[in-house]
């Protein structure tokens, strides 16, 4: 088979689609013949070896994969070759041919895109789970979404309605900031002189929520507009920059500064994962959350595909099909 491969740390032009031998299921574990892979900003700082995890080389980035089950290890039941599952696997999505635990497979609807079913894997689990979890978004919360026309910032715009929050979008461009509202958003802002527009539209009570994959001069204006009793997530640093907080500010205001590691928990915790991807499935069928699909890439080109991603050039959710 065929699959994107990493061999060193370093520029995403070094990748590879190569031949490689076919992975085999172990014990507890299928082998799915990939539809589609997501493609997601944490993919690119793997492969440049600025992730939190530095896996031994070489390997396929990926952790998310949607196809059907090829074959099953020793021990699988309520699995079968001919299903079509959606797999969270650590890595090794960008390939023809993709290997994950059993238990990390989830039965997909039929008719299920499988572009679609990716983008709920870790765009709109990591929004739900930040949101649902780690912010406890309570109707007729404002919630402030940064980056709002990216995956999971689209992902944060439909639940927040879903959870019946007041929602305000935040976009760099008119365009993405015009996605945002067509994606349920009741207000879209840019990023200059945050502060005094939220406060504005809140009429001066500030944001409950924040949701901040973006870090940088985002997260300081967030740290001087949040609420009492507010949560402010952190979900990444797409700007680049890590932000230094002064912790004065949570004192005088009273709010939390909530990290989210979406991969981390669902480790930690495999039954709340589990359920919170039975809702999100359950929102898609009744059509509440709908993820919008930028485009389909051949997997050969998921070198430039990343750069556009790191490079904040693409809204909604990208998928690699082989």
């Amino acid at each position: 088979m065929k699959a994107i491969v990493c061999h060193e740390f370093g520029p995403l032009d070094d990748l590879a689609w190569e031949e490689v031998a076919d992975p085999r299921p172990g014990p507890g574990e299928v082998l799915i013949r990939t539809e589609a892979a997501g493609v997601n900003y944490p993919d690119g700082l793997l492969v440049q070896g600025l992730y939190q995890v530095k896996p031994e080389r070489p390997f396929s980035p990926g952790m998310e994969v949607a196809g059907e089950i090829e074959s099953v290890g020793e021990g699988v039941t309520g699995l079968a070759p001919g299903d079509r599952v959606l797999a969270a696997v650590q890595m090794g999505g960008y390939a023809e041919k993709a290997v994950c635990p059993a238990a990390r497979c989830m039965p997909l609807p039929e008719g299920m895109d499988a572009a679609e079913a990716c983008a709920l894997l870790v765009a709109y689990g990591t929004s739900h789970h930040a949101l649902k979890q780690r912010g406890a978004l309570a109707a007729g919360d404002w919630l402030v979404v940064f980056g709002a026309a990216g995956a999971t910032g689209i992902a944060a715009v439909q639940i927040g309605k879903v959870m019946g929050a007041k929602v305000i979008a935040v976009c760099s461009t008119e365009e993405k900031r015009a996605i945002a509202l067509e994606n349920g958003a009741d207000h879209a802002i840019g990023y200059d002189d945050l502060k005094a527009e939220v406060k504005a539209l809140t009429d001066g009570h500030g944001a409950d929520v924040v949701y901040d994959p973006v870090g940088g001069a985002a997260f300081d204006a967030a740290a001087r507009f949040m609420a009492r009793n507010g949560r402010l997530l952190v979900i990444g640093f797409a700007s680049g920059e890590i932000p230094q907080f002064p912790v004065n500010l949570a004192l005088v205001k009273e709010y939390a500064v909530v990290g989210v590691f979406w991969g981390n928990w669902t480790r930690a915790e495999p039954e709340a994962y589990r359920a919170n991807m039975a809702e999100l499935l359950e929102w898609y069928a009744e059509g509440r959350v709908k993820p919008l699909i930028e485009g389909r890439y051949p997997m050969a080109d998921a070198a430039s595909v990343l750069s556009r991603v790191l490079g904040r050039g693409a809204t909604g959710k990208i998928a690699l099909v082989p």
